[in-house]
């Protein structure tokens, strides 16, 4: 039982043909697709259902399209939360974060009701990382280390940014971090990146050979991603989110490789980097038998604390502000 929510929405469209084809959970698993959004959107949604039907994928069992929150978070195994009150014009930041903590703590409280209590949740909404705490607290009987943020688009871009520089394939680029928050504040580190090289892991600043790039422009270029995208298009990230989602989802179920990590925001209390405590941030990763646990021993240097602590600085403002909506 696989829930997708803002299913009406561009990125969903690029994301449930790759669940429901097996990249995700697998080409063997059977699986029912739940399909929730605005009741506003329920015409379009049986457009997707149509779609979905009309591909006659051999793992789909059933469609199930809804506006309740009662059938949508149903014994759920896995619970992918897209849909959000995205920022409009004039939209001052305060104003966003309410709204979000209104639609996040109503979906937290429906997984800690209807859900299985290891269902492992995804937010992508954005503001994802404060989304992600909000409905993790707004669930209490299940264990916050079933809750990630998405990353992993910044994390592709970083891969790509790297590669592309070096005239080589992302799939050779391993081991970039994203750290903190998913907005401008992240701070994309390739201190610990491996890069090989015609046969040969080296480090990225040896295979780049332009530090002031690696720690100027490429950064910059990481963060402001987004943006760029939504300049070039008039819309934000849909195929590439798409795809860090069914990264981000698939790793959780399969495991990441051996002596590889990979960036998710996930609870960050007890971490050994030094982050507050009680935040959704964004550290390396390994996964195994469906459990994450943050890379420990990375040598962080000045540079890099700066950035971790500009990003965390600008979480506990989030997570504050966004709290004390909580008892709204």
């Amino acid at each position: 039982m696989v829930l997708v929510t803002g299913a009406a929405g561009q990125i969903a469209y690029s994301l449930l043909y790759s669940i429901a084809k097996g990249d995700v959970f697998g080409k063997d698993q059977p699986l029912v697709l739940l399909l929730l959004d605005i009741t506003p959107m329920l015409p379009v949604l049986e457009g997707v259902v149509m779609e979905l039907q009309d591909c006659a994928l051999p793992i789909l069992r059933e469609v199930i399209p809804t506006d309740k929150e009662d059938i949508a978070f149903k014994d759920l195994d896995a619970a992918i939360l897209v849909g959000s009150m995205p920022r409009r014009e004039g939209m001052e930041r305060k104003d966003l974060l309410k709204a979000n903590v209104a639609i996040f703590k109503s979906q937290g409280q429906a997984l800690d009701k209807y859900a299985k209590k290891t269902v492992k949740v995804l937010v992508v909404g954005n503001p994802a990382n404060t989304n992600c705490l909000i409905a993790a607290k707004s669930a209490p009987s299940i264990p916050k280390e079933n809750f990630s943020c998405l990353t992993r688009l910044d994390h592709n871009r970083a891969c790509s940014q790297v590669a592309t520089r070096c005239g080589i394939s992302a799939n050779v680029v391993k081991n970039v971090i994203i750290w903190g928050n998913h907005s401008s504040t992240q701070y994309p580190d390739v201190h610990h990146c491996k890069v090989n090289v015609q046969g040969k892991d080296v480090t990225a600043f040896d295979a780049v050979k332009d530090d002031a790039w690696l720690k100027g422009d490429f950064i910059s270029t990481v963060q402001q991603r987004g943006a760029a995208v939504i300049k070039a298009r008039k819309l934000s990230s849909a195929m590439s989110a798409a795809k860090a989602i069914c990264d981000h989802m698939r790793d959780i179920w399969t495991g990441t490789a051996e002596a590889e990590f990979i960036s998710m925001g996930v609870y960050s209390t007890g971490n050994p980097y030094g982050v507050p405590e009680d935040l959704i941030y964004s550290f390396p990763v390994s996964i195994k038998d469906k459990t994450w646990k943050i890379v420990e021993g990375l040598v962080i240097n000045d540079f890099s604390r700066a950035k971790m602590d500009a990003t965390s600085t600008e979480l506990v403002e989030e997570r504050d502000t966004a709290v004390s909506f909580l008892g709204v």
